[in-house]
């Protein structure tokens, strides 16, 4: 991370998710504390599966007063269809257009392939960075590691 600083302020954003509902990241602010999961593609394998390992542990992430956002760059509808094939009962948020906009000011689109990286970011609810982990796209992350970043904030 160059311009982002663990303990400085995360970017706002207002992205739709698969419903077409705008979702605001300091809306959060002072109620929750948010998990940012930047994905390469919906559908892909290695997505797929962690999205899925995401749906199965939810109830784990939300003890903590806690939001999970999904952040891709696919379209909304691509993402509605991805929830409703596999079930995904949380926000899959869409950074199509402007394309990649809010995936660039967490410094994690990858311009060659058009996509965000496999990297995720925990936000305190002061809307401050408190952890962030990059992983390589053939590589899922690990959601213990996630869920004791979140536990450490309580």
């Amino acid at each position: 991370m160059t311009g982002l600083q663990l303990g400085g302020p995360a970017p706002d954003f207002t992205l739709r998710d698969q419903f077409g509902q705008d979702v605001t990241l300091s809306s959060y602010r002072d109620r929750k504390a948010v998990v940012l999961v930047f994905y390469p593609f919906a559908f892909s394998g290695v997505c797929t599966g962690e999205m899925a390992g995401i749906r199965r542990r939810l109830a784990d992430f939300l003890t903590f007063d806690s939001e999970v956002l999904a952040i891709s760059c696919d379209p909304i509808y691509a993402l509605r269809a991805f929830a409703d094939a596999d079930g995904l009962n949380f926000p899959l948020l869409s950074d199509f257009w402007p394309h990649g906009e809010v995936t660039r000011a967490y410094e994690v689109f990858d311009e060659q392939r058009g996509a965000p990286r496999r990297s995720s970011y925990v936000v305190d609810k002061e809307g401050l960075l408190r952890w962030a982990v990059h992983n390589p796209s053939s590589e899922g992350r690990d959601l213990e590691e996630h869920l004791r970043q979140l536990q450490a904030l309580v």
